[in-house]
C-alpha cells in the first residue's frame, strides 16, 4: 500500500516525530485550566500546563530560536528546532507592571538551547504586585500536534520534561 498512499496522498507519508518540552523555571505543574485567565484556561491560544514558580529564572524550554520578547519582558516566544511554536507567560495580568521585576537575559532572534536563561524575575516582588504567578507553557500551533502528553507535580527548571508531544 505504500505506493497507493504516495499516489492519493495517504495520512502516513511521514512518520510523527516526538518532541520534549522540558520545564522553563522550577516549580510545580498546575493545570492549564486552573489558571486565573480565559485566555489561558480556555486554551485560547493554545495548550499545555502552567508552572507555579520557586526559582528567579525562565529558560528556554526547547532547543530552538526566541521569537518576541514583550517589552515588559514577562513573556517571550520561542519555536523550537523541530517547528514547534511555544508562548511563555509570566503570571497574569503581569503586562500590567511595565516591566518591573523582570530583566531580559536573552535577545530576540537568538538560538538557545535547553536550560539557557532568558528571562530573569523577582519572585517575591512579583507575588505581592502580580494578580497571579502562575506561569502558562503553551503551544500556539496545536494544529500541528497529533498527539500532546501532560506532566505533573514538581520540575526542574531545564530537566523535567513537562509536555511531550508527536507532530
Amino acid at each position: 500500500m505504500g505506493f497507493l498512499d504516495k499516489l492519493f496522498g495517504g495520512k502516513k507519508d511521514v512518520a510523527s516525530k516526538e518532541v520534549k518540552i522540558y520545564a522553563p523555571l522550577s516549580g510545580e505543574i498546575v493545570n492549564i485550566e486552573d489558571v486565573p485567565d480565559v485566555v489561558f484556561s480556555e486554551k485560547i491560544v493554545g495548550d499545555g500546563i502552567a508552572i507555579r514558580p520557586n526559582g528567579d529564572s525562565i529558560a528556554a524550554p526547547v532547543n530552538g530560536t526566541i521569537g518576541k520578547i514583550f517589552e515588559t519582558n514577562h513573556a517571550f516566544s520561542i519555536e523550537s528546532d523541530e517547528g514547534i511554536e511555544l508562548f511563555v507567560h509570566f503570571g497574569i495580568d503581569t503586562v500590567e507592571l511595565k516591566g518591573e521585576g523582570f530583566a531580559r537575559v536573552a535577545e530576540e532572534g537568538q538560538k538557545v538551547k535547553v536550560g539557557d536563561p532568558i528571562i530573569k524575575f523577582d519572585l517575591a516582588l512579583l507575588e505581592t504586585k502580580a494578580k497571579s504567578i502562575l506561569t502558562p507553557v503553551v503551544i500556539s500551533n496545536m494544529d500541528e500536534i497529533s498527539n500532546l502528553h501532560k506532566e505533573s507535580g514538581e520540575v526542574i527548571q531545564g530537566e523535567s520534561v513537562v509536555l511531550t508531544l508527536f507532530k
